[in-house]
């Protein structure tokens, strides 16, 4: 695995322990409502000691946490990593010194786990013993880890516990200056993904306090919310961006849409901006320039930066659990320090925003969602089950699927063979953006449903259902069948299926199969795929009646074998369009009885060849196929 693949796991593991903190923020905030008033005056104690324990037991989340997140939910890694931190705590506790366990040793033993059970869960012993070996070998190898660690970190704890607080005094004397790099560099890395492992640094390692018990904690975010005063200038600066900016960028791209094209547009980044403003979730309004205006996100990522400098320069200090959305900045306003200067930065700043990238759109003609034909971000709510299949089949189909995981905004990937991806056809269903990281290592951004399109992804390869998948047999625009101008073909009498209204005068073959039929004018031509279904394509309406030569020149002859994407037809297209009727090009199954179901792409604009613009799976009784 290459670097940045390695750092792409790491970064997706990292998210899975982060999810509990919200429960910690919320139990917090609870707990400061009057339960005396309602006759639970226990309540309060409740939640509070929920809260903390979460926080008591941080370490634990994040080793077991990680090995599980590095390594797809296994079992074997989880254990090694509970175990391991479990004899950490045990023999550090021996010490005179007090050591405990801190969320840096939990990572720690958390990547050791998860590496080991990569290396380790094939290993093959003597017959005798190999009830020890594979995964088994693992919690006995990170437990013998652990020992060597406890006992090495009993005699350097206190050094690293007071490098720890320098490091945290040295970054503080960095000032303004200090926070504006952090917020930049953590905005860049967003691109990549891995913008949860400069966070985890500042947020869970750097600084220390002694709560009111005499224990420590460690990092920006545990310090917020143990009440250390100083805690909060890592995270309060993001507010701002997260809560106005990407929703004021949101709102210049609706703006600078096409009259046409401005209905969904409003609609589909209307949803984004909440997303952003409530939660914190920005890569649906990032990626929507990130790869058409990268120079851009350089400059979004520098004026994030210089809100992160203002709100220090001015006190504020405020933290979240989660991410810096509304719901966080209400949730934990009470623990905050100038909190409420937030609001009219943002609104300064999201002004600014606005402004700024509605000029750009227009000065740079960035050609940002609704601005030109095919670009704009799709809607998910309602057919994330529908496209499941199709998107599948985009990312090479389950066989080119080494690992597949997700975080909140993103599929992280990696595949066999990374040609066998269709970038446009994932960006046709949806995707904001595909980041290929080299050595198989892809993220396909979703935003916010990509957990729950992974799930449909998983039932669709659990079911290894029999289905045939098409893929676009022409350059142009895919219409639903009921549109093309001819009543039978409208009237789906001679199939199902879909059409084509083409660009170019070329004809290839959608799926695997024999040609079985060609018209004697050559403009359509039948297809029989190996599981027996006939396919029919049809170029343009009334063609048949065309005379003379030079209209199409079929380039196969019946009995030949072909492949998605051989040439079948060329077609002179400025010579049909003034004589024929439409150019509407149906692609159907003539014999629609042995399927059963349906699933079509979005009908816009294809390429020729391009994966995933229909699929159907067959009927069990007809599973068996027919050969070609």
């Amino acid at each position: 695995m290459n670097f940045l693949g390695s750092l792409q796991q790491l970064g997706r593991a990292f998210m899975l322990p982060m999810i509990v903190l919200p429960g910690a923020a919320i139990f917090l905030f609870l707990s400061q409502l009057p339960w005396d008033y309602i006759g639970l005056p226990a309540m309060s104690g409740y939640l509070e000691a929920a809260s903390q324990a979460i926080f008591d037991y941080l370490p634990y989340i994040f080793a077991l946490g990680i090995s599980l997140g590095l390594t797809g939910n296994a079992l074997a890694a989880g254990m090694a990593a509970m175990v391991g931190l479990v004899i950490y705590t045990a023999i550090t506790g021996m010490a005179d010194a007090r050591i405990e366990p801190t969320v840096f040793i939990g990572s720690l033993i958390g990547i050791v786990s998860g590496f080991s059970y990569e290396r380790f869960k094939n290993l093959r012993l003597p017959e005798y013993i190999q009830f020890f070996g594979g995964p088994r070998f693992v919690p006995l190898f990170v437990s013998s880890l652990s020992v060597l660690l406890s006992i090495a970190m009993i005699g350097i704890a206190p050094f690293i516990e007071k490098m720890l607080v320098e490091l945290g005094d040295v970054v503080a004397s960095g000032g303004g200056f200090g926070v504006f790099l952090y917020g930049f560099v953590h905005r860049i890395l967003v691109v990549f993904g891995l913008h949860h492992l400069v966070s985890h640094v500042f947020w869970f390692q750097i600084g220390g306090y002694e709560t009111a018990d005499g224990s420590m904690v460690y990092g920006d975010l545990p310090r917020f919310f143990a009440g250390d005063p100083t805690a909060g200038y890592f995270m309060s600066g993001m507010y701002p961006t997260m809560m106005f900016a990407l929703p004021a960028i949101a709102f210049a791209i609706i703006h600078e849409a096409r009259e046409d094209l401005k209905p969904k547009i409003r609609k589909t980044f209307l949803y984004a901006a909440l997303a952003s403003f409530l939660t914190g979730v920005t890569e649906p309004v990032e990626f929507a320039f990130l790869f058409v205006a990268p120079y851009l996100f350089v400059f979004h990522a520098f004026l994030s930066g210089i809100v992160m400098w203002i709100t220090y320069e001015l006190g504020i200090r405020h933290g979240f659990s989660f991410s810096g959305g509304a719901i966080d900045f209400i949730i934990n306003e009470h623990l905050a320090t100038r909190g409420w200067l937030l609001i009219p930065i943002g609104i300064v700043v999201g002004i600014v925003y606005y402004v700024l990238f509605r000029w750009a759109i227009n000065r740079f003609r960035i050609p940002t969602p609704g601005r030109e034909e095919g670009s704009q971000l799709d809607e998910w709510a309602g057919d994330i089950p529908y496209r499941a299949p199709l998107i599948l089949q985009a990312i090479g189909g389950k066989d080119n699927i080494v690992q597949m995981e997700s975080c909140i905004t993103r599929l992280r990937l990696k595949v066999s063979n990374e040609k066998l991806l269709d970038t446009n056809a994932l960006r046709n269903l949806g995707a904001a953006g595909v980041i290929r990281l080299g050595g198989g290592n892809v993220q396909v951004v979703f935003g916010t449903y990509s957990e729950l399109i992974r799930a449909e992804m998983i039932k669709t390869i659990q079911r290894d259902q029999e289905q045939v998948l098409f893929s676009s047999p022409m350059q142009g625009r895919m219409i639903p069948l009921e549109e093309v101008p001819d009543p039978i073909f409208a009237g789906k009498i001679v199939g199902q299926g879909v059409a084509f209204i083409p660009d170019k005068g070329e004809l290839v073959s959608p799926v695997k199969g024999k040609i079985v039929h060609i018209y004697p004018t050559m403009h359509a031509l039948g297809i029989r795929t190996p599981e027996g279904l006939d396919v029919l394509l049809h170029v343009g309406i009334d063609t048949s009646q065309l005379e003379g030569k030079g209209f199409f020149h079929a380039m196969v002859k019946e009995g030949d074998d072909v492949l998605p994407g051989a040439m079948l037809i060329r077609f002179d297209l400025q010579r049909i369009r003034k004589e024929g009727k439409s150019l509407a090009t149906p692609m159907l199954i003539t014999n629609p009885d042995m399927v059963r179901s349906w699933r079509f792409a979005p009908y816009k604009a294809v390429k020729r060849g391009q994966a995933s613009v229909m699929s159907v799976v067959l009927k069990e009784r007809n599973s068996g196929g027919e050969g070609p």
